[in-house]
């Protein structure tokens, strides 16, 4: 058998170090770039996606809720309205007292006539 020269060795060795550090280089630089990016988003006050996606899912949901308020707003307002001027007005004593109250004044104390 033939051997190698070491000098062939040698220089495999040297490549396969170079490469090692070569890796260690561009992971080094791939995290020193990352915090700079990080920290140039801070200073310019911007928020990354998943932080805007939350919030327009809330502001979404919000406005939805806000919209569906709304709406029952008005359809109690509309029950609510006053009568028109032709019919008769709601007497007080066809109004039932709150539970607990029936026959009290505020104060509890006394009778209502």
């Amino acid at each position: 058998m033939v051997e190698r020269p070491k000098l062939f060795d040698d220089l495999a060795g040297v490549a396969g170090g170079a490469l090692s550090a070569m890796t260690g280089l561009r992971e080094e630089m791939t995290s020193l770039i990352r915090s700079r990016v990080d920290e140039m988003i801070r200073m310019l006050d911007l928020v990354r996606r998943e932080e805007f996606d939350a919030a327009m899912a809330l502001a979404t949901k919000a406005k939805t809720e806000a919209e569906h308020l709304a709406a029952r707003v008005t359809a109690l307002e509309a029950k609510a309205a006053p009568a028109p001027a032709n019919e008769e007005a709601v007497k007080l004593e066809d109004v039932p007292a709150p539970e607990g109250t029936a026959g009290e004044d505020i104060a509890g104390d006394k009778e209502i006539p």
